[in-house]
């Protein structure tokens, strides 16, 4: 990107500087307000404040870059010809408003200053010139409340009181019901108020409230709030905030004028239709704020059609422009019409697919510009659980349906606990009167958010959709007592820890814990997923253990299975008891395998056989009670994936893990297996490693126990024999783990091979079948080019191979991790997103030095990675064959893939 030498750029009087495609140096709002002006669309003029200047007023620690101070003058100058208005003069008075607008939308996370330029002299001619002392007053008080809010740190809260004790005293609801003379008073105690809390007298002088609301929204770029925005979103490498100072129109003069937000298309489903809310006689924040309930768009036809009918034909002229979805604000003044703001719309994640799906029926956009408007990790929030329409639900108060979905959880009332609660391992609904920005953690931490006001553009409303959380907005009849931590509905008592379910789809809060279904893909998401598919080049597979994961991962559109965990099957059930006898025997085992290798004569091996009969028949017992339990384990597993490639993973974990660790636990082993306590508790001692991931595990095993590994194989090939006959096509992939050496994968390979041709011999059948291995040793991919020799196929173990690569324990690193990704040393936890510089490079090197060898290997990812949108484009552009994951982040895999394909 080019650094252009210009900081301020003006729009207005049909033409702008700028335009949609400079969203980098002007933010997607200034970009679009050019872009828009260009068009002819009603926009009030002004000028933007490149985000370079945000990036140097931070270089410079608060202080303006040279130049900036006379583009303002002399951009304020034209504005102030174009108006016809002047800043500061009381008769023709020019007032602004100030908003922020990085490049990506951020909404409500940063700040926005309405009416600046109001002092009291142009108040009085304001009053002068209109006769409406009302609205004057009413735009002096929101201004007092906005800049010292905002600007000088007074906090809305203050104001608040101020006016909520007015309504009061006046017993009135709305502030549209307060008459001039109480808004005049309402006044006077602001800046009685803004006095008290910042220690000057309210600022006169237009050109002074100017500068500071400028630095406002400069600082509010490093907000906490905006700051935790971008890192929830992953937004990094933007210049900062742009400043957008702009004419301001009046939609609170009287009843010929409004305000309100709308979509092109419905932002939770969709659906093709003009969507959104308006007031009249109200400004901008009284429909986001919740103040007032909002009107439905469509009833701006009765009451202004004339504006109706201009507004809907630019909505769907800019949805055209734009080919996109847009969110556009508008105010009426005496029935003018004005356009403040376009720009992408938010939506779930159903209306993202929807949209796409039917913008390129409309022939608007192309098949590879439908895949790229769907966020991977969208996708995600389709697949869980609704509520089953078979529960009973016991609905307590109806709200607005903000954001689709259903949430269950513990209430609580602020973000704070929100957050604690989450980090416990509790699942909760953040219950607040009203969101704001600094919301943001603990909305992002729940499962779900109620509010008691806030209609469906509320910054819950937005921010929910945006996050793909449920939200269940202006629920009027919740009255919520933070202090206490309690709400009621009529005479039902509410209290924080409580249980509460909500059907966003339906605005419904009720009480208890709702039973959920399983999601279905159908629809327009079954179109775009096939479209994903058309589009992809890499396969996906799934991790799946059970045939319950297998069938679920197949549903959505797994292509086989790249890593079963067998370890995982010795869990369940009675099975357990079979690995801990055969734990008990593995050491005697052992060293009567060393001694019979050891015997020169059959003599000397049938006496050490005799020596070792108990434990020999024990270890062997053990495997066989197993082999029946495995052997079922697969055919399910098979069955389910008939027709794609399953790959089971040998052995994996140190057999610590099989054993009981506490004293009591310790105790119920003996029992069962009539043996002492002490001699459980020995195993234990004799089995405990400083550091199990790098100790005796894997193919490791496998050296010093053959048979584990030789039950387990014939477990396999015999269920493939099975599945097979039953006229179901099975295709097994043999995987052995933590291979280093060549000799390792020699040594452990010919016992696999010798148990497969025993039952091929016994069951006078064959099936096609691969051995292949595991990459998880920094080692393995440095000498990839030998183990391919013996490898039919690679899976690189990400996991592992991210723990050993970076020496950081996968168990431990979560306690200081954050704080790496926080001081900018790594970008990303690497457990979650693949380190592609370090990890990525000894792939890279392992796929090619394997590829030497054999030209045709089989390549892929087994790791939590396979799931992970950037780790999917990094193995898709390495030419790998195929990522595996679980099995709800399989559609995620799919759409990565395309995506990848694409870019």
């Amino acid at each position: 990107m080019a650094k252009s030498k210009k900081l301020v750029y003006f729009f207005g009087g049909g033409k702008a500087q700028g335009n949609a495609k400079m969203k980098a140096y002007l933010g997607g709002k200034g970009a679009n307000l050019a872009e828009m002006t260009n068009l002819g669309v009603p926009v009030p003029p002004g000028f933007t404040i490149s985000t370079v200047v945000c990036g140097e007023y931070y270089k410079a620690k608060g202080k303006w870059p040279k130049g900036l101070a006379q583009e303002v003058d002399a951009n304020i100058a034209k504005l102030e010809k174009v108006m016809g208005a002047k800043l500061g003069d009381p008769d023709k008075p020019l007032l602004v408003s100030v908003r922020s607008g990085a490049a990506v939308s951020m909404p409500g996370m940063m700040d926005t200053v309405l009416n600046l330029g109001l002092n009291d002299k142009v108040v009085a001619g304001i009053i002068r010139k209109t006769g409406n002392a009302r609205f004057a007053y009413d735009i002096y008080r929101r201004f007092i409340d906005m800049f010292g809010d905002v600007v000088m740190g007074c906090h809305h809260e203050n104001f608040e009181e101020i006016i909520h004790v007015a309504k009061q005293k006046a017993r009135v609801k709305n502030d549209n019901e307060l008459t001039a003379d109480q808004l005049k008073d309402v006044v006077a105690k602001y800046k009685q108020a803004y006095k008290k809390h910042v220690g000057k007298i309210f600022p006169q002088d237009g050109r002074v409230q100017l500068t500071h609301a400028i630095n406002a929204v400069f600082g509010s770029w490093s907000a906490p709030r905006a700051i935790k925005y971008r890192q929830l979103n992953n937004i990094t490498g933007l210049l900062g905030t742009a400043v957008n100072v702009q004419a301001m129109v009046f939609g609170n003069m009287g009843e010929d004028c409004g305000t309100g937000v709308c979509f092109t298309r419905n932002p939770s489903t969709g659906k093709k239709e003009f969507y959104g809310e308006f007031l009249m006689n109200a400004q901008g924040e009284d429909v986001v704020a919740g103040i007032r309930t909002p009107v439905p768009l469509k009833e701006l036809s009765k009451v202004m059609p004339a504006a109706y009918k201009k507004l809907t034909g630019l909505m769907t002229r800019l949805e055209k422009h734009y080919k996109d979805m847009q969110d556009m604000e508008f105010t009426i003044q005496e029935e003018k019409l004005y356009v403040l703001q376009t720009r992408t719309g938010k939506r779930t994640a159903e209306a993202a697919v929807k949209i796409a799906v039917d913008m390129l029926k409309e022939k608007m956009i192309t098949e590879k510009q439908a895949i790229m408007r769907v966020e991977p990790e969208q996708i995600d929030r389709l697949l869980h659980p609704s509520f089953d329409s078979k529960a009973k639900r016991t609905v307590v108060a109806k709200g607005l349906p903000a954001s689709p979905g259903a949430a269950v959880g513990q209430v609580v009332f602020d973000a704070d606990t929100a957050e604690k609660w989450r980090d416990g391992g509790k699942k909760v609904i953040l219950v607040r009167i009203e969101t704001s920005p600094e919301d943001i953690g603990g909305m992002d931490a729940a499962e779900g958010i109620l509010t008691a006001r806030g209609g469906m553009t509320s910054h819950a409303a937005v921010v929910a959709r945006g996050m793909g959380k449920c939200c269940v907005a202006g629920v009027s009849d919740l009255n919520i007592n933070y202090k206490n931590k309690k709400m009621t509905v009529g005479k039902l008592n509410i209290k924080q820890g409580d249980w509460l379910s909500l059907d966003g789809s339906k605005g419904e809060v009720m009480t208890g814990k709702l039973a959920t279904v399983e999601p279905t893909l159908s629809g327009a998401f079954g179109q775009f997923m096939k479209l994903a598919d058309k589009l992809r080049r890499l396969g996906v597979r799934t991790n799946a253990d059970t045939p319950t994961d297998a069938k679920r991962a197949r549903n959505f559109g797994a292509e086989g299975i790249g890593l079963c965990r067998t370890e995982h099957m010795f869990f369940e059930g009675d099975r357990i008891w079979a690995v801990r006898e055969m734990i008990l025997a593995a050491e005697d085992y052992d060293v009567m395998l060393e001694k019979t290798q050891a015997a020169e004569t059959d003599k000397e091996k049938a006496a050490v056989k005799r020596e070792y009969a108990k434990p020999i028949k024990q270890f062997e017992g053990a495997l066989k009670k197993l082999l029946p339990y495995q052997r079922s384990d697969f055919e399910g597993i098979f069955k389910a994936m008939a027709g794609y490639p399953v790959t089971v993973r040998l052995l994996d974990p140190p057999l610590h893990e099989f054993l009981p660790q506490d004293a009591k636990s310790q105790a119920e082993m003996a029992r069962r297996l009539k043996i002492t306590p002490k001699r459980v508790a020995q195993e234990v001692e004799k089995l405990h490693e400083f550091n199990p991931m790098l100790g005796h595990r894997g193919c490791r095993l496998a050296v010093t126990y053959p048979a584990i590994y030789r039950m387990q194989t014939r477990a396999i090939i015999e269920a493939a024999l099975k599945i097979k006959k039953s006229g179901k096509k099975v295709l097994p992939e043999i995987m052995i783990p933590l291979v280093g050496s060549i000799k390792e994968l020699q040594f452990v390979k010919t016992e696999v091979l010798d148990e497969i041709n025993k039952v091929f011999k016994e069951k006078k059948s064959k099936i096609d079948y691969m051995i292949g291995t595991m990459i998880e040793v920094p080692r393995a991919a440095l000498t990839a080019d030998e183990i391919a020799k013996e490898a039919e196929f690679f899976s690189f173990g990400t996991n592992d191979l991210t723990q050993m690569t970076m020496g950081f324990s996968r168990d431990d690193a979560g306690k200081f991790l954050g704080e790496y990704v926080e001081h900018g040393i790594y970008d990303n936890d690497p457990f979650q997103v693949l380190d592609t510089t370090g990890v990525g490079k000894l792939v890279e090197i392992g796929t090619m030095l394997g590829r030497v060898t054999r030209p045709k290997l089989k390549v892929g990812i087994c790791g939590e990675h396979g799931g992970e949108p950037n780790s999917v484009a990094f193995c898709h552009k390495v030419g790998m064959n195929y990522v595996s994951c679980s099995p709800f982040r399989v559609p995620i895999a799919r759409l990565a893939a395309a995506q990848a394909a694409i870019k």
